[in-house]
């Protein structure tokens, strides 16, 4: 562990009591553990409104990440802030980009080569700016925050959605778009509503075949994925201390796809275990003696209806398996339930490939369960009837797994190892199996399941479920496999029934010295030079947006009204469109290929208002009334821009001339993005009046000189009739965030201040 990262522990815990203890007396009351990193970490702990889901808080975060896909463009805008290094520690992880076809060394190989114009940027600017950064194949940006600079009571922001994994380490780890990460890395402060609570208390442990995966799985079937927007998941209860740190992590993880700003387990012995375990003694001592800062007081657990806004039991003892899915990831039964979905749902019940890993499940002891059940169908002569692909999270866990001979217990029933890096949860898969358009079934363990995110294709079915019922299920080859009763059939004929899987949390020999693939900061960068060559299609330097001109929007035309889920995914997908997250211009073409039109329930096609001409794409529909200066508004159903921090889904709209997007309900980070990048997000304050608004209206949006906190925003719909029809939306802008729009980003901000 280097120096830095110890001084930096020893500095946040050097306040942490006397921080703490103002804020006690400051709400008459103790604290829980969220509420104490977060106002541990406010910009002003006497001064700042703190009421929740209410105020809006500036926080000071210890730390920034970016992975490869979102760093590109997040780089580019710090660009623009003219600093000449970051403001708080900030590393960049090369994770997005590379894609799965045949294996880890042709496929590593391959990215190098494909995005090699991409890395240099990223490592050039990481050198000159003073971040450190970490190569390709070195591994998944959250397993190694987790690994080598996350620890109990700290506050980081990501430019990932699934940056909460930390929180499994006891950390405030919050997925943000690159305009909040530039904030940070300028010695801003991150703006953002304070959250309310919701309380899990865990009693009892996890026996037999379920796993922590099982925990995350039940509460998103239970909160659904937009329960828990604007709010924090703070887990309790002598449950907590019988599960892995990274057991810990896999449910923080995947907390993102519950809505939830961040989640978060307290400091124990699990968490002082892997800090060992991976080297950081010095924190892990640190830790230990500030331990009563880093867990809840006392009287919290006694009585937490008094201290969160909402409260699920989960007794882990009677938790059983569970799978998710298919299309999204808060469809949940116990798995002894899916062969009765399968049989009245219609899914195919023959399973065309089985995943296990990613950022969710990657873990030492992820891999040792699966590996288990893989040793005992070995021992039969039985192999997996599904092709099976497993991603190690790092090079530390693939080294050590390899050394202990799990890879090979998995290879022997078929497995292929993939890179270090996202693959196939994220659409880089190359899948060469099926046919576009045909329907089938996958299962994973990863952690999203939108309609085309894996490989493409929207009529793949993707369930979800723990690294070993994945495994176990592939050795089946059937998604309708109950691995905790039914059997499977040996070489000779024999029936095999799987034990419940048995894995060590970590390694007995210590995680193996590997080549992480790591560039420290250079202690003086101002000689790097940056380059991004004349005509490029890959990377693209930013032109700053107009600032608003003081006028009402009048006679905006309609681009697209959604019906249904609008994630990130669908606004901006993945997948080969990643290799464009550097050139706004050439990414701005998958604009809403995913959306579902609510007048013709096609997907990424719709109305041009000047001519007439139906089906036209919406990416070629928005450069149209881009060209001809008709800007344009976009109609959201409910939870738009569920998913990734993609900030793409809020540059792209505003880069092709949307002033608004009015929705029945956002996701916090897609709301806080269109704010970023100076597009009006603007609810429905009668969520009827969505069904108002018609294929050929015209927007007339009102009384923006008002705009203020809490005021009402006027909306008057012109129908090609000649009638109209009024109603009014809300917002969520902050003073601040008023600003952010007037100056037509919040980056457009940034630089007048520092120019001034």
């Amino acid at each position: 562990m280097s120096s830095p990262e110890v001084e930096l522990v020893r500095n946040v815990y050097s306040t942490l009591a006397e921080k703490h203890e103002r804020a006690r007396k400051r709400l008459g009351r103790g604290l829980t553990f969220a509420e104490k990193v977060m106002l541990s970490h406010l910009d002003d702990i006497d001064g700042a409104e703190i009421e929740r889901g209410q105020s809006y808080v500036d926080l000071r975060p210890d730390r920034v990440a970016m992975q490869d896909a979102t760093a590109q463009m997040a780089i580019l805008q710090f660009i623009q802030a003219g600093r000449e290094t970051t403001a708080v520690p900030t590393t960049v992880h090369c994770d997005h980009l590379i894609r799965a076809r045949i294996g880890a060394k042709e496929d590593l190989s391959v990215a190098n080569s494909e995005n090699a114009e991409v890395y240099n940027f990223l490592q050039s600017a990481s050198q000159k700016y003073g971040m450190g950064f970490w190569k390709p194949g070195s591994g998944i940006i959250h397993q190694v925050i987790l690994e080598n600079y996350a620890f109990p009571g700290s506050m980081m922001i990501g430019t990932d959605s699934h940056t909460p994994n930390a929180g499994g380490l006891g950390m405030i780890a919050a997925g943000v778009g690159g305009a909040d990460a530039v904030d940070v890395m300028v010695g801003q402060p991150w703006n953002v509503r304070y959250p309310k609570l919701i309380g899990v208390r865990l009693t009892g442990s996890l026996s037999g075949f379920t796993a922590p995966k099982d925990v995350i799985l039940k509460l998103a079937g239970i909160l659904t994925v937009k329960g828990g927007t604007g709010k924090v998941v703070e887990y309790f209860g002598e449950g907590t201390r019988s599960i892995s740190c990274t057991g810990k992590a896999t449910i923080t993880n995947m907390g993102a796809e519950l809505g939830a700003t961040t989640s978060i387990f307290p400091f124990d012995e699990k968490m002082d275990a892997y800090l060992r375990a991976t080297g950081r003694e010095e924190i892990a001592d640190l830790a230990t003696q500030h331990a009563a800062c880093l867990v809840a007081d006392p009287e919290v657990e006694k009585d937490p209806a008094k201290y969160f806004d909402e409260i699920v039991e989960i007794d882990l003892s009677t938790l059983e398996p569970h799978i998710v899915g298919p299309h999204t990831p808060d469809l949940s039964r116990p798995v002894s339930d899916m062969a009765k979905a399968v049989k009245d749902e219609g899914y195919p019940a023959d399973l065309k490939v089985a995943l296990i890993g990613s950022c969710t499940n990657s873990s030492y002891e992820d891999i040792t369960r699966a590996a288990h059940i893989a040793r005992q169908a070995a021992k039969r002569g039985v192999k997996a009837k599904t092709p099976l692909m497993v991603t190690p999270g790092s090079e530390t866990v693939r080294a050590t797994i390899e050394r202990d001979g799990l890879l090979a217990d998995l290879e022997k029933i078929g497995a292929v190892v993939l890179a270090n890096a996202c693959g196939p949860c994220i659409g880089q898969w190359k899948r060469e199996d099926i046919k576009e358009g045909e329907k089938n079934s996958i299962i994973t363990s990863f952690n999203r399941n939108f309609p085309r995110r894996n490989d493409g294709n929207a009529q793949t079915l993707a369930f979800i479920g723990s690294p070993e019922v994945v495994t176990a299920m592939a050795l089946s080859g059937r998604l309708d496999f109950n691995p905790l009763k039914d059997s499977l059939i040996a070489e000779d004929g024999s029936e095999v029934r799987l034990e419940a899987p048995v894995g060590l949390e970590l390694p007995k020999d210590g995680f193996a010295d590997a080549d992480r693939g790591f560039l420290a900061p250079l202690q003086d960068g101002s000689s790097v030079e940056i380059v991004i060559k004349e005509g490029s299609e890959r990377l693209e330097r930013l032109v700053p947006f107009d600032a608003w001109d003081g006028q009402d929007f009048q006679g905006l035309s309609l681009l697209l009204k959604a019906k249904g889920k609008c994630t990130t995914d669908h606004i901006s997908a993945a997948g080969p469109w990643l290799r464009f997250r550097g050139h706004l211009t050439n990414i701005s073409g998958n604009l809403f290929l995913g959306a579902i039109n609510a007048f013709t329930d096609e997907a990424g096609t719709g109305l041009n208002q000047l001519s007439g001409e139906r089906s036209v794409s919406f990416p070629d529909l928005a450069k149209r009334y881009k060209e001809a200066g008709v800007s344009w508004v976009a109609i959201g159903d409910e939870n738009y821009g569920e998913g990734s921090s993609r900030e793409h889904a809020a540059m792209e709209p505003r880069y092709m001339g949307c002033r608004a997007v009015i929705a029945r309900s956002f996701a916090r980070i897609a709301e806080t993005n269109l704010k970023k990048q100076g597009v009006l997000p603007l609810t429905f304050a009668n969520k009827a009046d969505y069904d108002e608004i018609r294929e050929t209206d015209r927007f007339n949006i009102t009384g923006l000189s008002d705009l203020a906190p809490g005021s009402r925003v006027k909306v008057t719909l012109t129908h090609d009739d000649g009638t109209t029809h009024s109603f009014e939306t809300t917002h969520t802008f902050s003073p601040e965030q008023i600003e952010w729009f007037q100056a037509g980003s919040a980056l457009n901000l940034i630089r007048a201040k520092s120019a001034g």
